[in-house]
């Protein structure tokens, strides 16, 4: 989750009131944060620099505070310290507008962006007052929703302008590397221009950006946004220009989000304008911007308009566990942010979801919001009026059972991956892929991972392979599933829980892996038989009898087990063709088992 670092009088200074470290955990605990940490700038350097390099830095507290993922209105003291002022029902909740001046901004997306990044959302703060703490806190929240939401730029990038050194209309465009010029706010040499193409060479030693520059270098354009003189005002998603850098001094704000997802784009935009135009001249007002898309239609952003969702009191109640009149839970959404009406019925309620909760996706998450208003430890803990009760699953109870067993034989428990590539499954083991067994995935991410398991011997062979360099003999195993193809199930396919072991030694060992097998069947109590036995006396026990698995090593050295009338397994010596496929020098004796029948 992300953390936010806030100066704790600052915090009490919007709040109204001062609370010891014990208050402020408890209040954020009822809100649904989390108290990290409390540190201070000297301490934080001392920790990560030595106290030599905290002499002189700050000593004020310092409140490091967890933030759920999809709360980007909580990325920073404006956003915490409003949420939490209505919560505690010191304010209401803010009401945002947009205004109209005589001249509306334009920004013209070119179709060149379309395959580099085709979005643009832009927007106007006017008449704001800047001081350190306001500018360090709209620069950290740009960092924080870079990280977060924009996915370190690749779906959304930020870039902020101060709007009386620049000149609309506003171009956004895609342009070769050698045609983009300009100063950047950040550059080996500060008082020459740089073009794009070596921007991104420079940026390549850069700490900092250097993490960027994958995203767009291998495209023959670059994104780029000028103004009506041609004035560079940004490079996305790597640098904006320094011409129109924003300053303590900066009065109007020009922002502008360049994307991939225009989703994103525009709850970025939203955040942006939200949380600081309480700094305006006119609090809580936005001047919009018309971008004029590549087809010629126009959209003026952003988008402040609250949503309604209708939510039944009656199941709130219900789904939380509570009994609360409906105007009772009205007030405890009110106290989240989110407004709400009763209807004339007395159960139905109209909840307004303003711009900065884009996290309210569904009912549900009205439900948890009222959860929290109403405090989970006021919520009664009841016993479930159902007739059943928890316990482990069967197949897991066992499979712990035979992993204590396995390991008191002396075998080491490795973990391997539920994936493999298709040789696995079936080339290197010398078996037919006969398109009836094995899951593939679509678009695989490497070629390691292109179906879902079939066996555990390969994935045991290389662990093996990795551990080479270790004594011998190694002797491992592995309890899990393999996943097989199945018409008849529900989703096509069904899960398998197998044991497979395997010994590595100078001598082939079949004699001590079949070892293996019997004293795995005798702590199940299955007898062992003959094959030569009646059907019935066959049916009440296992036996061996000749395999044909072109995985090992011929009749004379492997055998499938048969129990209960089923072939559940095989165990036997590994043929040499697959052991030189996985370029291991020494037998190998393995067993493969299901183990479901035993449940």
């Amino acid at each position: 989750m992300p953390v936010v670092d806030v100066e704790a009088e600052l915090l009490f200074e919007r709040l109204g009131k001062r609370y010891t470290e014990d208050e402020f955990q408890l209040l954020c605990f009822e809100f649904g944060l989390e108290l990290d940490d409390v540190t201070s700038e000297k301490e934080k350097i001392t920790k990560e620099q030595g106290a030599d390099k905290a002499v002189g830095a700050s000593e004020a507290v310092i409140y490091k505070i967890d933030i759920p993922a999809n709360r980007y209105d909580l990325l920073c003291l404006e956003g915490i310290s409003k949420s939490l002022n209505v919560f505690l029902e010191r304010e209401e909740h803010a009401r945002f507008k947009l205004t109209e001046p005589q001249g509306r901004l334009t920004l013209k997306i070119s179709p060149e962006t379309k395959d580099v990044r085709p979005h643009c959302v832009a927007a106007v703060l006017r008449n704001v007052t800047f001081d350190k703490t306001r500018y360090d806190s709209f620069i950290s929240l740009q960092e924080k929703l870079h990280f977060n939401i924009c996915r370190k730029r690749s779906l959304v990038a930020i870039g902020t302008h101060d709007l009386d050194t620049i000149h609309g209309p506003f171009v956004y465009s895609a342009e070769k590397p050698s045609d983009i010029k300009f100063k950047p706010l950040r550059a080996p040499d500060m008082t020459k221009e740089y073009t794009a193409a070596e921007l991104m060479e420079v940026y390549k030693e850069d700490p900092q950006l250097k993490e960027y520059l994958h995203i767009i270098e291998n495209k023959p354009l670059y994104p780029v946004i000028r103004d009506s003189k041609g004035t560079i005002l940004s490079f996305p998603p790597i640098i904006n220009g320094d011409h129109s850098k924003i300053t303590l001094d900066t009065k109007n704000v020009f922002i502008e989000c360049t994307a991939t997802d225009l989703t994103k784009a525009k709850i970025v935009l939203n955040m942006m304008v939200c949380m600081f135009s309480g700094y305006c001249e006119e609090p809580c007002t936005v001047e919009p911007v018309d971008v004029y898309q590549p087809d010629g239609t126009v959209i003026t952003y952003p988008d402040l308009e609250s949503r309604i969702v209708p939510v039944s009191a009656e199941l709130l109640n219900r789904r939380i566990g509570i009994n609360c009149a409906s105007h009772k839970l009205a007030s405890l959404l009110t106290r989240m942010q989110l407004p709400a009406t009763v209807r004339a019925d007395g159960n139905m309620m109209d909840v307004e979801v303003p711009p900065v909760r884009p996290d309210i996706i569904h009912e549900c998450d009205i439900w948890e919001d009222a959860a929290i208003g109403f405090g989970y430890n006021n919520i009664e803990k009841i016993a479930p009026q159902v007739c059943t009760e928890g316990a482990e699953q069967p197949v897991n109870k066992l499979t712990d059972q035979l992993r204590a067993v396995i390991a008191q034989a002396g075998f080491k428990e490795v973990l391997t991956f539920a994936l493999c590539s298709h040789a696995d499954g079936f080339a290197n083991l010398r078996r037919e892929d006969d398109k009836a067994t094995a899951c593939i995935l679509d678009n695989p991410a490497h070629m390691e991972f292109e179906i879902a398991r079939v066996n555990l011997l390969s994935s045991l062979l290389k662990t093996i392979v990795a551990n080479r360099s270790k004594p011998l003999p190694i002797r491992i195993f592995e309890i899990a599933d393999v996943i097989l193809l199945d018409p008849k199930s529900e989703v096509g396919a069904v899960n398998k829980r197998r044991i497979g072991a395997l010994i590595y030694s100078r001598s082939p060992g079949f004699e001590e892996i079949q070892s293996l097998l019997h004293y795995i069947m005798k702590m199940l109590g299955v007898p062992f038989v003959s094959k030569n036995d009646s059907k019935e006396k066959r049916n009440k026990g296992y036996y061996l009898q000749e395999s044909q698995d072109p995985a090992f090593f011929g009749e004379l050295a492997a055998a499938d087990v048969i129990c209960y009338g089923k072939r559940l397994g095989v165990v036997g010596i590994v043929h040499p063709e697959v052991l030189a496929k996985y370029d291991l020098k020494n037998p190998c004796g393995a067993l493969e088992l299901e183990i479901e029948e035993f449940v």
